[in-house]
């Protein structure tokens, strides 16, 4: 059978769309690029804003107009989360929700009979390869906080993590393939180790993988850390990040807000914005250059323009290179879409800019200063011309006549200039990290 595969949203989306690609292939079933092509669409979607399922059904709109007779699927967080709109779109066969998505595994269509109605905890992982040239390895999934604004609790379920024996093999085997970078990704890692026999934590986690590959792929490859709780950042995090000999020199975090009364509204008083300062202040010092980047959520239900200002004062002060910005938008079934304080739809656009153009300051002067280095190391991407990504999460290029590197391979290169969206690099003689 023939199928098409398109994925919205985030990390942990893409890696699950490759376990359902490489189960497929495996059964003999053959994914094409054109869905007109195709006997089956798979459409693995993102629910987490309102744009997101907008665009969503914009999609299966075109998708059906391309592919008439082909049987559209809706698996993914907008799947559980508003099946019953998304049943009678046009082309639409099955929406598969959460308890059902381990079906999934088992082929395009027909979808055998579930076992069980009650489900909720599957992992849905185990890959061999990557469609990308760095790797993902999803570590943890669902999440059991319960932040007000936030859908994904309703999506994905309950926290439960991955057994580190799976992770580590996992992650051995994408090395052994040629992969050169890992991210270890999850839902919320603060909550990995939930539903484990072992007692351990995210860090521990990192622990273990720093010990097993260090001593033979240290220099040769890298890990890198996805979203993080801004509460994970103590003592512990510390010794293991400023520690290590394989992570990027790289984080990111689901800041969301600097003000403590904000975050309160928000359900996330479980951390406060100034530990957050001084742990990427100190971690910056000790690793000589750290990008850093923030989620951020402007517009909040009784946010006022004195708590924008708390957060806007923050980041300034914050050594961010760059961040991610987006107005709130209320989800169904979430405790802010019920408030009755609503932020103007205007004013929280106008939040969110304000802050976009702090961040692209912060962002040129970071690369700015990037280009004074004497040497980076990039991900090949591509080759047509050299392009791949840094250990500082920034995009690099090759001078269009530089000689490139393979496809994964590691590549150290000098930054010659900051291009409008990438470094311009060369390539650095005596390569050293690919075997």
């Amino acid at each position: 059978m023939q199928f098409f595969l398109t994925t919205f949203g985030c990390k942990v989306n893409q890696y699950e769309s490759q376990v359902i690609l490489e189960r497929w292939t495996g059964q003999g079933h053959v994914q094409v690029a054109d869905a007109s092509q195709a006997e089956v669409i798979l459409v693995h979607s993102c629910a987490v804003t309102g744009k997101a399922v907008a665009d969503l059904r914009k999609s299966v709109a075109a998708l059906h107009r391309a592919a008439p007779d082909a049987e559209i699927v809706i698996a993914g967080c907008a799947a559980q989360t508003f099946a019953s709109e998304l049943t009678g779109l046009g082309g639409v066969s099955r929406v598969v929700g959460l308890k059902d998505r381990e079906q999934l595994l088992r082929g395009p269509l027909p979808f055998p009979a579930r076992d069980s109605a009650e489900d909720h905890g599957s992992m849905l992982a185990g890959i061999s390869r990557f469609q990308r040239a760095r790797a993902q390895v999803k570590v943890q999934d669902g999440c059991s906080h319960g932040c007000t604004y936030c859908i994904v609790p309703l999506a994905r379920g309950a926290a439960r993590s991955r057994e580190p024996g799976a992770v580590v093999e996992e992650v051995g085997n994408l090395l052994a393939a040629g992969y050169r970078e890992v991210s270890l990704i999850g839902i919320n890692l603060r909550l990995y180790g939930r539903g484990l026999d072992e007692r351990m934590d995210f860090w521990d986690l990192v622990r273990t993988l720093e010990r097993t590959f260090a001593p033979k792929w240290a220099g040769r490859a890298r890990f890198r850390l996805s979203s993080l709780d801004p509460a994970m950042l103590g003592a512990k995090a510390m010794d293991v990040i400023a520690g290590s000999r394989m992570l990027c020199p790289h984080l990111h975090l689901s800041l969301q807000s600097a003000s403590e009364s904000v975050l309160a509204a928000m359900n996330r008083g479980h951390y406060r914005p100034g530990p957050v300062q001084e742990f990427c202040r100190e971690l910056s010092a000790h690793l000589g250059v750290l990008a850093l980047g923030a989620d951020l959520l402007t517009g909040f239900p009784g946010e006022e323009d004195a708590h924008f200002q708390e957060t806007l004062d923050f980041c300034s002060a914050l050594p961010l290179t760059y961040a991610h910005v987006f107005p709130f938008s209320p989800r169904p079934g979430t405790p802010a879409a019920e408030r009755t304080d609503p932020v103007p739809e205007n004013v929280r656009h106008g939040r969110a800019k304000v802050l976009r153009g702090l961040a692209d300051q912060k962002r040129r002067q970071f690369w700015s200063d990037l280009v004074q280095r004497e040497e980076l190391t990039m991900v090949v991407e591509g080759d047509d011309p050299g392009q791949g990504m840094c250990e500082y999460y920034v995009p690099c290029r090759l001078e269009s006549d530089a000689p490139g590197g393979a496809v994964r391979e590691l590549l150290r290169v000098r930054p010659l200039r900051a291009g409008k969206k990438a470094l311009v690099c060369l390539p650095l003689r005596d390569q050293d990290h690919s075997g």
